[in-house]
């Protein structure tokens, strides 16, 4: 998600959360109340911010989420599923992406946009 739709969909956020305790996920870091937050990347230059929804271990892998839900900024999504798209592969982790009815199509078309096709989703 990116920042303007934090408030909006932080019910989805705490079912991913859920969802991922519940399939042993740890040392889960959420980018909500209640949780420590996840280490924030800094894009040089600027003041843009990246920060991952989740970031969680299994089976000592790091786990780096990220909610794609229906944006009014998609390019600022596109770019941040890239970076740590990215990070992820340069760090030996892994990255998925969680999504919920209604939001599937959109997810498709993004990820169609920036040739991740190969990302299979989290459906909550």
């Amino acid at each position: 998600m990116i920042y303007e739709d934090k408030a909006k969909y932080s019910d989805i956020l705490k079912n991913s959360i859920t969802y991922l305790e519940n399939h042993g996920f740890k040392k889960i870091k959420a980018d909500t109340d209640g949780y420590e937050t996840p280490k924030s990347y800094l894009k040089a230059g600027s003041d843009i911010s990246i920060t991952p929804d989740i970031v969680a271990e299994k089976e000592g892998r790091k786990h780096y989420f990220d909610l794609s839900l229906k944006s009014e900024k998609p390019k600022l999504l596109k770019s941040k599923w890239l970076f740590l798209n990215t990070l992820s592969n340069l760090k030996s982790s892994r990255f998925r992406l969680i999504t919920a009815r209604g939001h599937y199509a959109f997810t498709q078309e993004m990820l169609e946009a920036i040739n991740l096709n190969n990302k299979t989703l989290i459906k909550i």
